[in-house]
């Protein structure tokens, strides 16, 4: 999977929460700057380049929709961080958020749980 930028990942938002959706229906869904038209169209378009989306034709108009699904991007994306950012580690993950304070001890005990629970 190859890497997108943060216009392309807010715009794959959208078309999973769409799920099918015309340029102009991604343009109503964009909160922070609303890009030009043909802009968001390029980049719907070079995530269709990327793999991400296809489209249907319906005479001069597409109507794009995912291909790859928000599970198989995530975990793309977990895989890729954690491996760049935490050598390979969930155990120093873990830590990062323990540290910053992002995590409870609670949750860390849920977690515990899930996984004696799963074996």
């Amino acid at each position: 999977m190859q890497k997108l930028t943060n216009k392309e990942e807010e715009v794959m938002h959208i078309l999973w929460k769409l799920e099918k959706a015309f340029v102009k229906d991604v343009l109503t869904e964009v909160t922070d700057e609303k890009p030009h038209y043909n802009t968001l169209s390029t980049i719907i378009r070079n995530l269709e380049d990327k793999g991400y989306v296809a489209h249907n034709a319906y005479g001069n108009t597409h109507q794009y929709y995912p291909v790859v699904s928000k599970e198989d991007y995530r975990k793309g994306f977990m895989s890729n961080a954690i491996e760049n950012y935490f050598n390979n580690s969930y155990k120093s993950m873990i830590s990062f958020f323990a540290k910053e304070e992002k995590i409870s001890a609670d949750e860390l005990r849920e977690i515990l749980d899930m996984i004696e629970n799963k074996k």
